[in-house]
């Protein structure tokens, strides 16, 4: 369970954030204290994206109890795993919360068609920016802040993050509540409260993103998302990547 805790009091009013004042206060705030900061301040122009990840469901569980009328989207890129979306079948069951699925404006048909084959094989970054920052982006108008799953030890662009900071690649506050957890933390937290979670991590897949550019990690590798794009120099969709150069 979440512990209940009273509200911390927010810039309400203004919605305007001493960043450095914010971050220093939530330093050492658990998780669910700093969702509970962001819904007081920003909801209802609060949203979140979530790929279903073991991050992203504990944090759904944590909305569930502080606040399940925050709008949660997922990118569909129209190359999900069929597990990924069972899971949100599973959410919606245990929790109420209705992830919306959020499509880019062609079908995978359509896409490649129109480019003469798949273009996550010759150029996956235009794939990611097409079929997910270019939906993101449309998916977070009208919104002040939206909810990521980060945490710093994924990866050197995400370990520059804060908890609350400014997203200028998308215009709004984005707001990363398990920063400071490690994957041990997520997990223990999964099982302590019996929170759904994809079967793909069962079966050596620790990091899940498109079928096409995910697979397995192998045995020997040690990064929990060596099984991202693996071959190629890519590690990020661009989401939580520092360089805004693909909008």
């Amino acid at each position: 369970m979440v512990p209940r805790v009273a509200l911390m009091a927010v810039e309400s009013v203004t919605r305007e954030v001493d960043l450095e004042a914010v971050n220093a206060r939530l330093a050492g705030a658990a998780p669910w204290e700093i969702l509970e900061w962001a819904v007081a301040t920003y909801y209802p122009k609060l949203t979140m994206a979530t790929a279903f990840g073991p991050e992203g469901c504990a944090i759904l569980h944590m909305l569930s109890q502080i606040e399940p009328g925050v709008r949660v989207f997922n990118l569909d890129t129209g190359y999900q795993f069929a597990e990924t979306l069972q899971l949100r079948d599973q959410i919606a069951a245990r929790y109420g919360i209705e992830v919306e699925l959020v499509r880019p404006a062609l079908t995978v048909a359509e896409y490649e068609a129109a480019n003469g084959g798949p273009v996550y094989v010759s150029e996956p970054d235009r794939c990611c920016r097409d079929r997910k920052l270019i939906p993101m982006r449309r998916a977070i108008e009208g919104y002040e802040a939206w909810i990521s799953a980060i945490r710093a030890d994924q990866s050197s662009d995400r370990r520059q993050a804060s908890i609350v900071g400014w997203d200028a690649k998308f215009g709004l506050m984005k707001i990363n509540p398990l920063l400071r957890w490690t994957r041990r933390d997520v997990w223990a937290y999964i099982v302590a409260n019996d929170v759904p979670y994809n079967p793909l991590h069962d079966r050596g897949y620790p990091s899940i993103g498109c079928w096409p550019c995910t697979r397995a990690v192998q045995p020997g590798e040690t990064d929990e998302r060596a099984g991202r794009w693996a071959g190629q120099a890519k590690t990020e969709c661009g989401l939580h990547s520092l360089d805004s150069s693909q909008l």
